[in-house]
């Protein structure tokens, strides 16, 4: 499987040198599978880039465009049943449709079962409509049209001939001809289908008819785009660096925990002690540091490989395995507390450091790393296993093993060092009472974060139990509670009496309860841009004050393009869809900032075009793209038909600020919520329309 951080990068490399490909993720191949009999089938193979996924057939109305097969043609043929897949689509919640949604990723197909009953005559021709999504956009509907006659049934219309000449031949003689003229039954004859042309369609107009009466509103500007650098096309998916760095982060907090800080002496001192030799001491502590990057390393790649990393993908949003996770990280968040200890069976630590005891060399230091995993798990156990699905979410292979190489690193550096320079050992805090804080506010922390967990199976199956407000009501009081606990106002049994609170401590706290006030006007219907990853979507909110949306008045490209001719203001085409998850984060997320709104409404005509549209155009129109002939049928099929032949992109959101001509003022802008790169956009669109006009 090719690694996501090179499909980002090509993408990257696209955006800024060669805005004029259009991406194609799906790839689809249909062919009639022939047979001695009148029953055939229709094979419609979907193989699909890696990242990318194609919908179900059938989707309930409001979500995304579902996977279609229609049939405009149908001579001397009856199909025999519905479409079959051949494998089980992935299931997954979507909290922006308020829905589950059902894809197929890698490849899939599709099997429609026909029964020919006019060999001579025999026609059959339509077109697949399908949608293809990853993780940071969707790409327009599109059409994939095939066609098949008489000439795609040569066995049947072989049967034929040798059943009409049997009706004419001695009796006796049937079995022997037959014998000698029928195929081999175990032949199988795959004809590859053509595209379908509708014959004397009178429906369909030419493009320069109808399309429209500017034609320079349509003049292609991608050589302008090139000419600007794409710079603000970007592709922002999960980076390696930050699932490294995530993972290094989880390690130095399980480093800190009370099962994995008091062995950093002992071993150190156990390798110090073994050997007389410093230099063999520090030489065989460094091994013991990358015994701990190879366990980790190993476990992260062997539960990708058993599970892939598309299963771990559809795991991390599957209702019922996040009900499991919820209940784990409160059974540990509890443990955490004091309530009681969560340990492993203690035969399998013994049998472990026998093996390290039994063994020499570098195998009884590797034993030894294997200890500390398994003494370490119910410390490291919740930290490891959130890390694995948040790194998975991403669909790649190397996504858990990069994530938990940083974790393992942030493990095996202190042990190394310290075997390095062991008079550092002396001013090491000595294992107290701080370590237990430390695992009660890791307590506090997997409390907060298993109701991320509850909050997707929640909307999963529409209990509506922990809507947006019930949830921040419950983050407010933890991290509130949290902050008592870090002043000693709260104490569990295992806590010493505080006679004073530490400077780090009372930071620990300010932010606590910093934290909490933040998420208070959230309760009203702020948007709370910070935890918006964790927290459930607006629309579960029943009491919302917050109207600071921005909503296009323009939907048709011409008619908003007349207006702002008319009024002397530029405009800003917004490319999207109903099924576009990332159009609708950079309206809650960049469009409700008060400069963007601002300008928005103010400086600017805008034009929101939806390219998934299906509304009827009052007749089809035939227009020709590169060399193919293509049939745009409804509303949306004429918005990505504009957006691929004016500006040479298929993704969505795609922005583009235009003068009152049609022509370019700024760079076209993707994907991406940081709202002082998209003030900057606007700004210098608006700065250029301005010298223009003077």
């Amino acid at each position: 499987m090719i690694k996501k951080s090179i499909i980002f990068a090509c993408l990257i490399f696209v955006s800024q040198f060669a805005c004029s490909q259009i991406l194609t993720p799906v790839k689809w191949d249909i062919r009639l599978v022939d047979s001695e009999s009148a029953e055939k089938e229709i094979l419609f193979t979907a193989t699909i880039d890696p990242g990318w996924h194609v919908y179900d057939m059938n989707l309930p109305k409001g979500g995304p465009v579902s996977t279609s097969i229609t049939y405009e043609r149908r001579q001397g043929v009856e199909l025999t049943g519905e479409q079959k897949a051949s494998v089980a689509p992935a299931t997954i919640y979507d909290d922006i449709f308020d829905m589950e949604l059902r894809w197929y990723s890698e490849k899939v197909v599709f099997v429609q079962k026909i029964k020919v009953t006019d060999p001579k005559s025999f026609a059959l021709g339509g077109e697949v409509e399908f949608m293809a999504c990853n993780d940071e956009t969707c790409l327009p509907p599109d059409r994939i049209s095939f066609s098949f006659d008489k000439n795609d049934v040569k066995q049947t219309r072989m049967n034929t001939l040798v059943a009409e000449t049997a009706d004419t031949l001695p009796p006796g003689t049937e079995d022997a001809d037959s014998t000698e003229t029928a195929p081999d039954s175990t032949e199988t004859n795959a004809v590859v289908a053509r595209p379908y042309t509708p014959a004397g369609d009178k429906t369909a107009t030419a493009v320069q008819d109808v399309l429209t009466a500017q034609p320079e509103l349509w003049t292609p500007v991608i050589e302008e785009l090139k000419a600007f650098g794409e710079e603000n096309i970007t592709s922002t998916g999960s980076s390696w660096w930050l699932i490294f760095l995530a993972g290094f982060a989880g390690g130095f907090i399980a480093l800190l925990t009370p099962c994995v800080w008091p062995m950093i002496p002992m071993t150190v001192s156990f390798f110090l002690k073994r050997n007389k030799q410093r230099r063999k001491a520090v030489r065989e502590a460094f091994v013991y540091g990358l015994s701990i990057i190879v366990i980790y390393l190993a476990m992260g790649l062997m539960i990708t490989l058993l599970f892939g990393a598309s299963a771990l993908n559809d795991l991390s949003t599957n209702a019922i395995f996040n009900i499991v996770f919820f209940l784990l990280l409160v059974l540990f968040a509890i443990s955490f507390f004091g309530a009681f200890e969560l340990v492993l069976p203690s035969s399998w630590t013994s049998r472990m450091d026998a093996k390290a005891d039994s063994t020499s060399g570098i195998l009884s230091i590797f034993f030894m790393a294997f200890t500390l995993a398994l003494v370490s798990f119910s410390c490291t156990g919740p930290i490891i296993g959130t890390l694995l699905v948040e790194a998975a979410l991403g669909g790649s292979l190397a996504g858990p093993a990069i994530g938990m190489a940083g974790f393992a690193l942030a493990l095996a550096i202190p042990f190394a060092f310290f075997a390095v320079f062991p008079n550092l050992l002396q001013n090491m805090p000595k294992s107290g009472s701080w370590l237990n804080s430390v695992k009660v506010v890791l307590g506090f922390l997997e409390l907060a974060l298993a109701l991320k967990f509850l909050s997707v199976a929640d909307l999963a199956y529409g209990w509506r139990i922990l809507d947006r407000e019930v949830f921040l009501v419950l983050w407010i009081v933890i991290f509130a509670l949290q902050g008592c606990y870090l002043l000693g106002k709260i104490r569990f049994r295992h806590d010493s009496e505080l006679r004073h609170v530490s400077v780090m401590r009372l930071f620990l706290a300010i932010i606590s309860f910093a934290f909490s006030i933040y998420m208070l006007p959230g309760l009203w219907g702020a948007p709370l841009k910070a935890i918006s990853a964790f927290a459930p979507p607006l629309y579960t909110q029943d009491f919302n004050l917050y109207e600071n949306t921005v909503h296009s008045v323009y939907n048709d490209y011409e008619e908003g393009m007349a207006k702002a001719k008319k009024i002397g203001k530029p405009v800003l085409i917004d490319f999207s869809g109903f099924g576009c998850v990332n159009c609708r984060k950079m309206e809650t997320a960049v469009w409700t900032d008060p400069q963007v709104k601002r300008l928005l409404e103010e400086q600017y005509i805008l034009i929101t075009l939806m390219v998934d549209n299906k509304s009827k155009l009052p007749a089809p129109l035939v227009v020709v793209e590169g060399e193919k002939k293509r049939t745009l049928k409804s509303v949306g099929d004429k918005w990505s038909y504009l957006q691929r032949v004016k500006f040479g992109a298929n993704a969505q959101p795609f922005y583009v600020i235009l003068d009152n001509e049609g022509k370019l003022l700024a760079p076209p802008y993707a994907y991406d919520e940081d709202v002082a790169k998209y003030v900057r956009f606007l700004s210098d669109g608006l700065k250029k329309y301005q010298q223009l006009m003077r």
